[in-house]
């Protein structure tokens, strides 16, 4: 489960990353240079890699670390897979 402070810290980052996306709709609007443009995706990319590695760190430091220390080793199993899958889909993202 995510604490109150991941939801706060995914909150701001989301909140920046709405703005900056606002502002890339504007750029094209206005027809801005390509790599200006391309700059500020860059931007935004970075900072939603950022948000998932938050996400996924507050992820491992509870609901797999839990599972790892007191689930059965069905879930322990369970969980890894979940892991391994969650990463290899995060990796491609990034």
């Amino acid at each position: 489960m995510l604490n109150e402070q991941i939801v706060e810290q995914a909150g701001a980052r989301l909140r920046k990353l709405s703005g900056q996306l606002r502002g890339i709709e504007r750029m094209i609007a206005e027809r801005r240079y390509c790599v200006e443009v391309l700059d500020q995706i860059a931007a935004v990319q970075a900072a939603l890699s950022g948000l998932g590695k938050l996400v996924l760190r507050n992820h491992i430091e509870t609901c797999v670390a839990e599972t790892l220390t007191g689930g059965s080793a069905v879930e322990r199993k369970k969980k890894i897979e979940e892991l391994v899958a969650i990463y290899g889909r995060f990796c491609r993202a990034t």
